[in-house]
């Protein structure tokens, strides 16, 4: 037995109201497959929060970037100038912590050495700040010294004391310094009694 179609005259409104009903139920398909497949795909690239912290700077990192953070401000310095400043400053602060480091008992060697590495940045900043903001930054050289050297004595404490108190494992494995774990001998199978 086939069916066959059958035509009914509904008229012009209900034809049209039929006709809304089934636009209706076709956009609410429509919007809930894109919402599914909206769901379903992964975030590629969403902006970084700016109210959350950046990535944890090593001590270095974080001593240049106080530094040139404080000279940028005194010197009023461009975002170019800043840029080239804090390049500068990460690179010369490294040295000088590596000198701090090197001859940590002899602070007169400390002093003579790191003053060497900031007449390198004197002269590097000779290409990147104004006349102006190079004078002001000449007459402040020991003020900007004074304000790095107290930074790091006060960091270079709180590492010490943090180290003494989270010493780092004894390896890259993991293992850490402590009593060693007591185990009982065991006997094997052909010399427990069969003799």
């Amino acid at each position: 037995m086939l069916f066959r179609p059958v035509m009914i005259d509904l008229g012009a409104d209900k034809r049209l109201t039929l006709m809304r009903k089934k636009l209706a139920t076709a956009t609410l398909a429509l919007t809930v497959a894109l919402g599914a497949q909206a769901q379903q795909k992964p975030v590629a690239a969403m902006p970084q929060d700016q109210t959350r912290p950046t990535p944890r700077l090593n001590a270095v990192q974080e001593r240049a970037q106080r530094l040139s953070d404080q000279m940028a401000k005194e010197l009023r310095l461009n975002g170019y100038q800043a840029t080239k400043l804090r390049a500068i400053n990460e690179d010369k602060v490294a040295k000088m912590a590596a000198i701090e480091q090197q001859h940590a008992g002899n602070p007169a060697l400390i002093e003579e050495k790191c003053k060497g590495v900031c007449k390198e940045r004197d002269k590097e900043l000779t290409a990147v700040l104004s006349t102006n903001q190079y004078s002001d930054y000449y007459s402040s050289r020991s003020s900007f010294y004074k304000y790095d050297k107290d930074y790091a004595a006060t960091a270079s404490d709180f590492l010490f004391v943090n180290s003494v108190k989270n010493p780092l494992p004894a390896n890259s494995k993991g293992a850490t310094i402590g009593p060693a774990k007591t185990t009982t001998p065991t006997r094997s199978a052909s010399s427990s009694g069969n003799r």
